[in-house]
């Protein structure tokens, strides 16, 4: 671990009735035994060092990447590429302002050989760095997914030279919104594996949220959806457009299947759920005997609401999170469930001596981010329409199926006069064009929809580096609107659509935008967006 790691001394005193020791002793690691009376598991904590001026160190912490057998309770011992060996890897805790700085240490082997094209999966032991959700730079050494963090080539590994270290410097501009954020490896041809191997952790800004009287009393509870693909104790390689449903998958909530979670009659927790999966949408639910239990969605995509919102149903795309209080009720035994998902989350067990007077919901809090409104649109009669669009037997080989971004900017065809259902280029990812130019101080309208016919097929929208504002939902007003990063987009009759709002802001440099169902962004449903300064 990097010269600051620590656990933060105010998350372990909140979460200790909760979590007991699991909060100090590092989550789930290699070799771990699974109890019955385990406490519920929260990852590694690694604060944001102080910072020294430039001679601060590149290495405050280090998240090392290699092969480990970690032991997943609930499913045994799994053979995966791991940041520190845990699953999910450690949980940062910064503040606006503040600079993490990471050194990525690649300890995995040498590359396979590829000889098939750049849309579909290869480089599967190389990875780099996506801060999912953050107002940061796409640029240089920060949140730039276009870098390549290769592990050493065979003959180097023959020769001994040492495993290849990468820098990030992720300056945190002081305005950013305090929320829930995470991170996970982007690029392009491997994130699909690496992801489903637990190849993710989370990113919390600390800030105005946590202040809140009776957000501060609340336990705050990091809850890290993870969606594994298991055979045999290993995470198979992606050889095949059959390889995401022919094997099933192994749902954790911090590295454990169903995991209890105690909870006071009474008693209010911060829930800080985050949909780390890179296949499965989750539409939760906490289900008991006497009834649900109420979660009072206070953000969302890291972005805190205007006012607490009880739901009973939330859903979540893959790569959303959603910051949720919960107030224990009736004692019992209750469940997180994901509709689809065969099994339980995580169970919770409302027992023990009632909180008196019962712990309070806030009746207000500090707005995350300001609405954009109609009137900031600065090119109104310009919108960018984005469409996803699946042909499928276009290729030979193990990878038949062409997953296409179609509409405003789309990548142009290898023959536009033939058919371009079947053409091998026409809306794939091209790392050679700029599919979206946007420029600095204006804000557009986009509209994205998926032409999907089957509801369960979700392509999720995921825009880097700036936040949008969604205001309506297949063609109806939002009241309000709400922002996102990242927006679920399932199919039908008609598919899904979405409009909002987004300002481009702070930062130029040249970055994507894409489908989060992760298969799909692996083998072509990618776009590459250029930020630049305004004329």
């Amino acid at each position: 671990m990097g010269v600051n790691s620590k656990i933060s001394r105010r998350t372990v005193l909140k979460a200790f009735p909760v979590a007991g020791l699991a909060a100090t002793s590092g989550g789930l690691g290699a070799g771990r035994p699974a109890t019955a009376s385990a406490p519920f598991p929260q990852p590694v904590v690694l604060d944001s060092p102080p910072l020294s001026g430039a001679t601060s160190p590149l290495d405050a912490h280090t998240l090392d990447v290699r092969f480990t057998e970690v032991f997943v309770p609930g499913c045994g011992p799994v053979t995966t590429r791991a940041y520190n060996g845990t699953i999910p890897g450690p949980t940062f805790r910064v503040r606006a302002g503040d600079t993490l700085r990471l050194t990525h240490v690649n300890g995995l082997p040498p590359n396979p050989p590829h000889t098939s094209g750049h849309n579909t999966p290869h480089h599967p032991n190389s990875f780099n760095l996506h801060t999912h959700g953050m107002h940061v730079s796409p640029d240089g050494y920060a949140d730039n997914v276009l870098r390549e963090f290769a592990p050493r080539t065979a003959d180097e590994a023959a020769a001994g030279v040492p495993e290849p270290r990468y820098p990030t410097v992720l300056p945190i501009p002081p305005g950013h919104p305090a929320g829930t954020y995470w991170y996970h490896p982007h690029l392009h041809g491997s994130i699909a594996e690496q992801i489903v191997g637990g190849m993710a952790g989370v990113i919390i800004v600390e800030g105005d949220i946590d202040e809140v009287p009776e957000i501060r009393a609340a336990a705050d509870i990091v809850v890290c959806v993870n969606e594994l693909k298991v055979k045999d104790g290993r995470i198979p390689a992606f050889t095949s457009g059959g390889w995401v449903t022919g094997i099933p998958s192994t749902f954790t909530v911090n590295g454990t299947v169903n995991p209890t979670l105690q909870l006071r009659p009474g008693e209010v927790q911060r829930w800080r759920l985050v949909a780390a999966t890179a296949f499965t949408a989750l539409r939760l639910q906490v289900t008991g005997p006497r009834g649900s239990l109420p979660l009072h969605q206070i953000a969302q995509d890291g972005t805190t609401f205007p006012g607490t919102v009880p739901l009973n149903v939330l859903d979540l795309a893959m790569g959303n999170r959603a910051d949720v209080l919960v107030r224990g009720d009736a004692p019992g035994r209750y469940e997180l469930r994901a509709a689809g998902v065969p099994t339980a989350l995580m169970t919770i067990e409302v027992a023990g001596e009632p909180v008196e007077p019962p712990m309070q919901l806030p009746t207000s809090l500090p707005q995350g981010r300001p609405f954009l409104d109609e009137g900031d649109v600065t090119t109104p009669h310009t919108d960018r329409e984005v469409i996803f669009h699946a042909d499928a037997r276009v290729f030979t080989g193990a990878f038949p199926n062409a997953f296409r971004v179609l509409g405003t900017g789309a990548t142009p065809a290898a023959d536009p006069r033939g058919d371009l259902t079947r053409d091998p280029a026409y809306g794939l990812f091209d790392p050679d064009h700029t599919n979206h130019t946007l420029r600095l101080g204006t804000v557009e309208r986009w509209t994205v929809r998926t032409d999907e016919s089957l509801p369960e097929h979700n392509h999720p929208f995921h825009l880097h580096t700036n936040q949008v504002l969604l205001t309506h939902r297949n063609g109806k007003r939002l009241d309000p609107p709400v922002w996102h990063d990242t927006i679920g987009l399932a199919g039908g009759r008609p598919g899904d659509s979405a409009t909002f709002l987004v300002a481009y802001e702070d930062f130029t440099g040249r970055t994507i935008a894409h489908c989060h169902q992760l298969h799909h962004e692996d083998l072509g449903m990618m776009q590459t967006v250029d930020y630049v300064d305004r004329d």
